[in-house]
């Protein structure tokens, strides 16, 4: 008999916790495991803006999958573009650009989320994003650029175009990418004398009535404060109505002349659940407690792409697409795939949301730990180690910790390494969302009747 096929779609927090626990719990003549992930390393996600702001190395955050030899699941390096519950295949578009079919016998959906965009004119063609580790290499680079360009220009319309930069999204990644690109840029103009540090202005802007309101009035109107110290003007209940190459105009009529469009305006489940045909919440796939899939046998889906109920919360309330979820769910999902392969009975995932932490940068923070509130140094204490102990290798540890603290001693540096030098990109280059399928492709290439087009 050929041992059972057990399959994990994405590599993010969710996939790599179940995939490492499977491989723990399950004998190798029990299944066999394999990963669908375009890159062979884990992402910690939450520590992008300090990626973006040089405080950390690219690397330092992105954790092999390929560095011990004790792992044994085959990786495929592609994506998945579609999945054919009823014949048990994923589709896979491989980095070669073939298109594959993979059966499955159980199949582990956890391929995350893309960047929310809206129908905006000019958006996509014309904003950066900060949901993959290019992305922040990228922004980087097109930061200390802006610098160096404005410093050259002897128009004055174009200098001060290039030292205004716009973030939209008052969640917790646009504002810890404002608040440490903006320390970034701050301490940068120093070094440039024929610039005018007032000339430097960051936007963050959101839609919603209050910053990052997950962490209550108190603490959410601290960040502002500390935002606004440092002299980001946040403008709330406003958006975006178009972008332009050169310009950014608001919904509340106003015109920013600007360069740089960063954003972070929240995030969708992957493209990849629309090709199931099931049944969805907010686009999210509705699973039961126990992360299965109603009515199909073998499917199980987790993280930002899973509407997963909150049975802590109740209320048929669901599970936010945090990384502390992510990791626990993983995990858990982990344990009902063994127990449905054992025909023993899964248990629903219930997790107690453990608080929030908000890194601003340098000594500025807020967090809310077990409903505690924090601001200053013990917050950020609270943020660092929060983040330092999620991180899953003794390596990546090493790496954080020692960037920090060479951070923290020799300060900032502004070195831009070339990436953006010879052709610009945008949001609409990194996610790759126009790669999937749709139902009917889906089926068609099962059926073999040919690659879809």
């Amino acid at each position: 008999m050929t041992r059972p096929r057990i399959l994990v779609v994405g590599a993010g927090f969710a996939g790599v916790e179940c995939v490492r626990r499977l491989e723990r719990k399950l004998s190798p003549d029990e299944a066999d495991v394999t990963l669908v992930t375009p890159f062979a390393y884990q992402l910690y996600l939450p520590l992008l803006p300090q990626v973006a702001s040089g405080v950390l190395t690219p690397q330092s955050i992105a954790v092999s999958l390929r560095r011990s030899k004790k792992y044994r699941t085959r990786i495929i390096p592609g994506g998945a573009i579609g999945v054919d519950l009823k014949s048990k295949v994923c589709v896979i578009r491989t980095i070669t650009d073939e298109i594959v079919n993979e059966p499955y016998d159980y199949i582990v959906l956890a391929p995350g989320s893309i960047t929310r965009t809206f129908d905006i004119p000019g958006l996509t063609d014309h904003a950066f994003g900060m949901k993959t580790l290019a992305e922040a290499a990228y922004i980087r680079d097109h930061v200390i650029s802006q610098l160096d360009l404005a410093d050259a220009s002897q128009d004055p319309v174009e200098r001060a175009s290039r030292l205004q930069f716009v973030v939209v999204g008052g969640g917790y990644a646009g504002t810890e990418t404002a608040a440490c690109l903006q320390r970034l840029t701050h301490a940068a103009v120093k070094r440039y004398p024929r610039l005018d540090p007032g000339l430097i202005k960051w936007h963050l802007i959101d839609i919603a009535p209050k910053l990052m309101p997950e962490l209550g009035d108190k603490l959410g109107s601290s960040a502002q404060e500390i935002l606004r110290r440092r002299g980001i003007e946040i403008s709330l209940g406003t958006s975006i109505a178009k972008a332009g190459p050169e310009e950014v105009t608001f919904t509340d009529g106003r015109v920013i002349p600007t360069r740089t469009l960063i954003w972070t305006a929240g995030v969708v489940a992957s493209p990849l659940i629309a090709t199931l045909g099931a049944e969805t919440v907010k686009g999210r796939l509705a699973v039961a407690p126990e992360m299965n899939l109603p009515g199909d046998d073998g499917v199980f889906a987790l993280g930002d792409s899973a509407a997963v109920p909150d049975l802590a919360k109740g209320d048929g309330a669901m599970c936010p697409p945090t990384a502390q979820h992510a990791l626990r769910q993983g995990k858990h999902v982990a344990d009902n795939v063994i127990a449905s392969l054992r025909g023993q009975a899964m248990k629903p995932y219930v997790h107690k949301d453990l608080g929030l932490v908000v890194d601003l940068g340098g000594t500025d923070a807020v967090s809310k730990p077990l409903g505690i509130e924090l601001r200053g140094l013990p917050a950020q204490a609270v943020a660092r180690g929060y983040h330092w102990s999620a991180l899953r290798t003794n390596v990546a540890k090493t790496r954080v910790m020692t960037n920090w603290l060479l951070n923290a001693v020799a300060g900032d540096d502004f070195v831009r390494t070339g990436f953006q030098a010879r052709k610009a990109a945008r949001l609409k280059d990194f996610e790759y969302t126009d790669a999937y399928l749709t139902p009917e492709q889906v089926r068609a290439q099962v059926e073999g009747s040919g690659r879809p087009e």
